[in-house]
């Protein structure tokens, strides 16, 4: 047998892979008899796989199916962040009726829609051809994963069409459909309200005069449509966000799809997030840790019960309303939420039924997902400490605070994919949720509802004693920041992040309320 040749190997030193950090601070050599170490392929901070989707190799093809204002572009814009976001998949949406207006114009009458209107069906078909087009070049970009036709696609004819289309191009993309029907008269008519009106064809219309023309474009539609069979290969069919009938879906990228899906639903919902009250840590500038509140701390906890007992809690007739309360399992978190009162109220069950049960107001419910990036080695320490004592971890995180990964501890990529299971409790539930958390969490659930980009999460400004209300809607989110306790009334609570670690601004346009210096030391208290 022959002896294998010498190569040299870093031992004790720092190599691509390596885990623990190497204190300069410290006087003494780490000496490690580990000629071949196991190097990770992406590097120090690689990705977990469930979160890029390594494991799902197929492309996929969604059809959204349906009539007007029934949910589709808000079920396939949910769907397109979802994958984007929480599993790194390209998806793009290809919307037939911005091809329509801009082949078209964008206010055409109800009976443009009509089956017998021959030249408005050959201008339609023109639109569907044009998305079509763009989407099979989309799909043959290399890394290019999930592509959504969204359009009503309410005839089998014009499905056979799609799929024709799809099989010549030769890509071997897998195809399934989503039907989506509203047959309640109230969400029907909230969805109408709410997003239709708002969109370009009924710009400066009159809102009464806009709804009986939908209404009629909608009769119009129903003249040909025709639902989902077997014969329109692997679909998902849903009843008013309630019901689901799943036929013929196989593989690992599709059955995720029809999970998530299963979770959504179009009824209007409200998302409150705050941080927990400056915490003891907060004040010595030391990230991590489970102290409890600093005298600041608990007076916010007592405004936000205050709080979630007007703004939550009751309604706009000022009737209470079934909410929800989560808060992570650290003490800061469970104490902030400790003046909450959780009154017994009587609500209906999501099912629809008219049936009265008993509904404890904010119940606590503490959900280890909702706990701060842990900082490993770091934990407890202050930013001034990490630099001076691990300098290269420091310089690390600096230059990509979202990958980096604190040693033995955790990265915002790792924490992205344990946010994932939560993500699809928040997309199912149907009460206001009040979350009282951590910067590093509420960064990620912001960006994730707001649309940003997951590098731009480690940077949200999270100001402390601020509620922010979100409000998700067919194409986005709406946001809406009140401050419950202003920086003159408290004392300074030590250092804060490193520049380069400072929030970036918000979503502009969308923010209403106070809007804080990005960089102040004092609201952006040190988080990991």
């Amino acid at each position: 047998m022959s002896t294998p040749p010498a190569r040299n190997s870093p031992i004790g030193g720092k190599y691509p892979g390596a885990s623990s950090p190497k204190p300069s601070a410290l006087n003494h050599q780490h000496h490690v008899d580990n000629p071949m170490p196991h190097v990770l392929g992406e590097g120090v901070n690689a990705q977990p796989l469930d979160i890029i989707g390594a494991t799902a190799t197929d492309k996929v093809v969604i059809v959204m199916v349906g009539l007007p204002a029934t949910g589709k572009t808000h079920i396939a814009n949910r769907i397109r962040r979802f994958l984007d976001f929480f599993h790194d998949i390209p998806c793009s949406i290809f919307n037939v009726g911005e091809y329509r207006r801009k082949l078209c114009g964008a206010q055409m009458p109800a009976s443009f829609y009509d089956p017998s209107n021959v030249q408005a069906q050959a201008a339609r078909s023109i639109a569907c051809n044009a998305a079509l087009d763009d989407l099979v070049t989309y799909m043959k970009v290399p890394g290019v994963r999930v592509g959504i036709l969204d359009a009503t696609n309410s005839t089998k004819e014009r499905r056979e069409h799609v799929r024709n289309t799809l099989r010549k191009a030769n890509m071997g993309v897998k195809v399934m459909s989503i039907e989506s029907i509203c047959e309640n008269a109230e969400l029907l008519a909230e969805n109408i309200r709410t997003v239709k009106l708002n969109t370009p064809d009924y710009k400066g219309t009159d809102p009464e005069e806009a709804v009986k023309d939908f209404n009629q474009r909608r009769e119009n539609y129903k003249q040909s449509y025709e639902g989902l069979d077997d014969s329109d290969g692997a679909y998902v069919i849903i009843h008013d966000c309630k019901k689901f009938v799943i036929h013929s879906i196989r593989g690992y990228l599709p059955l995720k799809i029809v999970h998530f899906v299963m979770n959504l639903h179009t009824l209007p919902r409200y998302f409150y997030f705050t941080r927990h009250g400056q915490s003891e840590y907060n004040l010595l500038g030391k990230i991590g840790g489970d102290s409890g509140l600093s005298a600041n701390g608990s007076e916010y906890a007592k405004r936000l019960a205050l709080f979630a007992k007007d703004s939550i809690c009751t309604d706009a007739a000022g009737q209470p309303r079934p909410s929800r309360l989560w808060t992570s399992t650290m003490n800061r978190t469970k104490d902030t939420a400790a003046w909450i009162e959780h009154p017994t109220i009587q609500a209906t069950y999501e099912d629809g039924s008219k049936e009265k049960h008993d509904w404890i107001q904010m119940r606590p419910m503490a959900r280890r997902n909702l706990d701060e990036l842990y900082a490993g080695t770091c934990d407890g320490m202050t930013y001034k400490e990490i630099e001076e004592v691990f300098p290269e971890e420091f310089k690390a995180r600096q230059e990509d605070k979202l990958a980096y990964r604190y040693p033995r501890g955790e990265s915002y990529m790792d924490v992205i994919l344990r946010l994932e299971p939560l993500a699809h409790e928040m997309e199912r539930t149907r009460e206001p949720i009040l979350i009282i958390g951590h910067q590093g969490i509420l960064r990620i659930l912001y960006a994730y509802f707001m649309g940003m980009k997951r590098k731009e999460a480690p940077y949200v400004s999270i100001p402390l004693n601020h509620v922010l209300k979100l409000t998700p809607h067919a194409y986005g989110c709406h946001e809406d920041r009140v401050c419950l306790m202003t920086k003159s009334e408290m004392v300074w609570d030590g250092q804060d992040e490193p520049v380069t670690s400072m929030p970036m601004g918000g979503k502009g346009g969308e923010r209403k309320g106070s809007d804080i210096a990005h960089n102040d030391p004092v609201m952006n208290a040190p988080s990991c």
